[in-house]
């Protein structure tokens, strides 16, 4: 339990990332408890401190919720009925996901932060907790995990787009000896609607992969990256084979069954 501290005067302090982290858009942080209380006090706290806050009672609503919205950084307690966060977390990272994780425990031994550590958090935080250190967690986190806008995707396998395979590692299309290096909003549309294939991808969650937080930019601005990536791999663009659109949900990537990834 956090207490009386969340909603008090003395408790309000603003969310200032830091250096190199100053943003337009707020961080978006999914909060997953099943304690209705906690969930509750712990989304207010946020969104007071300028965060957008999805909160939720459990791990699978948000399994589900991630491929259509992907937040900056995943609140998760560790003891959630069903699937714990702390198998939800591990299967985050089995699948390559490095998504921010800070893993919230009731217990006092050292049996889950231990684990969820081996599991792949990034932090943890013992109840109860005061708001302010549940801030600065976040803030210090974020701040860790701060990955540069169309980084190279080291140790990504190859994918076959038609006539094209696309290496994330290198930002680059190559066919039939000719490599196309692909700008950064091109590479970062394509890296990650290729990571989830078969999956429909908001264009919310495309725009925050393709562009920096502090450019003022609308989600038509990721129609129009998807357009020239149409132009590039799609055999008709204007029948687009391998980049989909999903009418009120995104785009999706479909491979080829027959042209499997390198």
């Amino acid at each position: 339990m956090m207490g009386q501290a969340v909603s008090g005067p003395a408790t309000r302090m603003a969310f200032k990332p830091g250096p190199g982290l100053v943003t337009e858009r707020p961080f978006h942080i999914y909060v997953v408890e099943d304690d209705a209380e906690v969930r509750d006090l712990v989304a207010s706290y946020l969104s007071a401190q300028g965060l957008a806050v999805s909160a939720m009672a459990s791990a699978e609503e948000m399994m589900q919720r991630l491929p259509r919205l992907r937040p900056d950084l995943l609140l998760m307690d560790v003891g959630l009925p069903g699937r714990s966060g702390l198998e939800a977390c591990q299967r985050l990272r089995v699948e390559g996901d490095r998504l921010p994780v800070i893993l919230l425990t009731g217990r006092n031994d050292e049996v889950d932060r231990v684990l969820g550590l081996e599991m792949g958090a990034d932090d943890y935080l013992a109840k109860p907790f005061s708001p302010r250190e549940l801030l600065a967690r976040i803030h210090a986190v974020l701040r860790r995990t701060a990955v540069l806008l169309g980084s190279p995707q080291v140790g990504s396998a190859s994918v076959r787009i038609g006539e094209y395979m696309f290496f994330p590692a290198e930002r680059s299309l190559h066919r039939d000896g000719e490599v196309r290096v692909l700008n950064t909003v091109e590479y970062a549309l394509l890296a990650e609607l290729s990571a989830n294939p078969g999956v429909a991808v908001s264009r919310e969650r495309l725009l925050a992969a393709s562009h920096d937080r502090k450019d003022r930019v609308t989600l038509r601005a990721v129609d129009a990256g998807v357009m020239r990536l149409r132009k590039l791999v799609e055999p008709d663009p204007a029948m687009p084979r391998y980049i989909q659109t999903l009418r009120g949900r995104g785009y999706m990537f479909v491979p080829n069954r027959r042209e499997p990834a390198c």
